[in-house]
């Protein structure tokens, strides 16, 4: 916690979104400053109803949407509409993720919103983008996995067979994008004052992700087509109590994971002499730092690799991640009391910006926690707001 203003203080984003890519966007703006609106319908964000709970907040929805003010509001009346309209002529910001066309039909389309607020920066963040033979379609993250070419390049080095990433990668990429065009949307907008639309698919999101590595071999348009082959084995080393990962990519790492696991013969392999060679003949090395690897505990290993300057590093658990000393020296976990849901942790906004901090200032909110206030914020008096509910416009 801080009293300096974040650097996006001053900044309001009406956030109409669900699930995990436009929420983990807006939450990392709201981390730095920004009044972060969430716009939810009564039926509350999908995620509201996933995960562990604890006084009916999910663990998910906490995860992503912290520094934010939850307001209900039903857009499919029209005052829920008008007052949308209300709160977007007093925003900088309108994120939204439905499908493409449905905001037209609600009536909170960029041109709609652009008539009380000019200078509006319009976000649409999709799966596929807004046109082509996809752009109808539902998307899930795992879709996104499969056409982007991550699920191939995840293969099973056994089999060859496809394997998702177990953590929703496109998703999670898609809001850091998101969130970073948002920023210089807004800086374009200091310079010029002109608003702008901003649009995202995750598809376009993790096609860039993946292009300057796993996408590399398409680079060159005049390069042999051939099929992808997964290594031989990944960098998942088993030792005598746990498992590991080690890695020698320059001559100098090489020479010390020699040396550290007691092998100066491999010096001497012409299969290793070089980094390419090392490359080409990448089976054979990973399997013989395999059958080393096993015979000794995580712990020697680390202080021997370590010793000689090897990238290496235990593979933890997710529990153990709470008392690993890297991770607490750098503190990005931390602790608070929410106010309904009582102790939790958090990861803190990963950047640190020494002269205008990021924050958590406030806990994820309960469905509709701040209707009330933020509607008197806009002038709407005690009674109409009483009114609006009886009217089921607002909750």
């Amino acid at each position: 916690m801080t009293d300096i203003p974040g650097p996006l203080d001053g900044y309001r984003i009406i956030d109409v979104t669900s699930m995990v890519a436009g929420p983990l966007a807006t939450m990392l703006l709201g981390d730095q400053g920004a009044d972060v609106i969430k716009v939810e319908s009564p039926q509350g964000d999908l995620v509201r109803r996933f995960g562990v709970k604890r006084k009916g907040l999910p663990a998910p929805f906490v995860a992503s949407n912290r520094n934010k003010r939850s307001v209900v509001i039903d857009l499919k009346k029209p005052r829920g509409v008008e007052l949308m309209k209300q709160l977007v002529a007093s925003a900088d910001v309108f994120v939204q993720n439905f499908r493409p066309g449905t905001v037209d039909r609600m009536g909170i389309g960029e041109e709609a919103l652009r008539a009380v607020r000019p200078d509006l920066i319009y976000v649409s963040i999709s799966g596929f983008g807004e046109t082509g033979p996809y752009a109808e379609q539902r998307v899930y993250d795992p879709v996104i996995q499969a056409l982007s070419g991550l699920a191939s390049i995840q293969a099973d080095w056994k089999t060859g067979r496809p394997q998702m990433v177990r953590t929703i990668i496109p998703d999670k990429v898609t809001g850091l994008t998101a969130a970073q065009a948002i920023t210089a949307a807004l800086l374009a907008r200091e310079r010029t004052g002109q608003g702008q639309h901003v649009r995202l698919s995750m598809l376009d999101a993790v096609v860039s992700f993946l292009w300057p590595e796993g996408l590399a071999r398409l680079v060159y348009s005049n390069a042999e087509p051939g099929t992808y082959r997964p290594p031989s084995r990944d960098l998942v080393f088993a030792t005598k109590d746990g498992y590991m990962t080690a890695g020698a990519n320059s001559d100098a790492e090489w020479q010390g994971l020699c040396r550290a696991l007691e092998k100066p013969e491999w010096l001497e392999d012409e299969r290793f002499a070089n980094t390419g060679l090392r490359a080409l003949n990448m089976a054979a090395r990973l399997e013989l730092t395999a059958a080393v690897l096993e015979t000794r505990s995580t712990a020697e290993w680390l202080e021997r690799l370590r010793a000689e300057q090897v990238p290496c590093a235990p593979i933890l658990e997710r529990e153990e991640l709470l008392s690993d000393p890297q991770i607490l020296a750098n503190q990005i976990i931390v602790e608070s009391d929410h106010p309904h849901a009582g102790p939790m942790r958090e990861a803190r906004a990963a950047a640190h910006l020494d002269g205008s901090p990021a924050s958590l200032r406030r806990p994820a909110p309960m469905l509709g926690e701040q209707t009330d206030e933020v509607l008197a914020e806009l002038g709407v008096s005690g009674d109409a707001i009483v009114h609006l509910r009886t009217e089921g416009v607002v909750q």
